[in-house]
């Protein structure tokens, strides 16, 4: 099977990038989880003084990163998209919903039964990958 990117739409894939960006962004401030994000993972105030420190010169490369595997993601739920003929709001959520169930949310929960994190952590950051598949997927077909 020949994977055909030129079936994609690149720049919905770009622009649903940069609003996963800052959806992440959003997510993990303190607007929404971060707070108990950072409690629960029990960052100590000496690491989240080096990181103040560190401020944003310190994070581009993460966020580069985070970024770009925010892309990758997003072609590969574009290809999804087009192969399974999805081109309506519900058909995309649907399909978002299955590839985060089988893909973040039954993997994931492996760091509550094997690492110890608190379940609390798992449903903020299943939730977060909930919300940009969602999202993606339905801008996708929109676009």
């Amino acid at each position: 099977m020949m994977i055909d990117l030129s079936v994609i739409n690149h720049a919905a894939v770009f622009v649903s990038a940069i609003i996963a960006f800052f959806v992440g962004w959003l997510w993990f401030s303190s607007a929404l989880f971060g707070n108990m994000w950072v409690k629960l993972n029990k960052f100590s105030k000496a690491h989240m003084n080096a990181a103040k420190k560190k401020g944003m010169k310190g994070m581009w490369s993460q966020m580069l990163l985070s970024f770009l595997s925010s892309v990758v993601m997003i072609y590969v739920l574009a290809l999804l998209l087009v192969n399974v003929g999805a081109t309506t709001i519900g058909a995309a959520v649907v399909l978002a919903f299955t590839v985060w169930l089988g893909f973040f949310a039954a993997i994931m929960i492996n760091m509550v039964l094997w690492e110890g994190k608190p379940f609390a952590l798992y449903l903020i950051s299943v939730g977060h990958h909930l919300a940009v598949l969602v999202i993606s997927a339905v801008i996708l077909v929109m676009w």
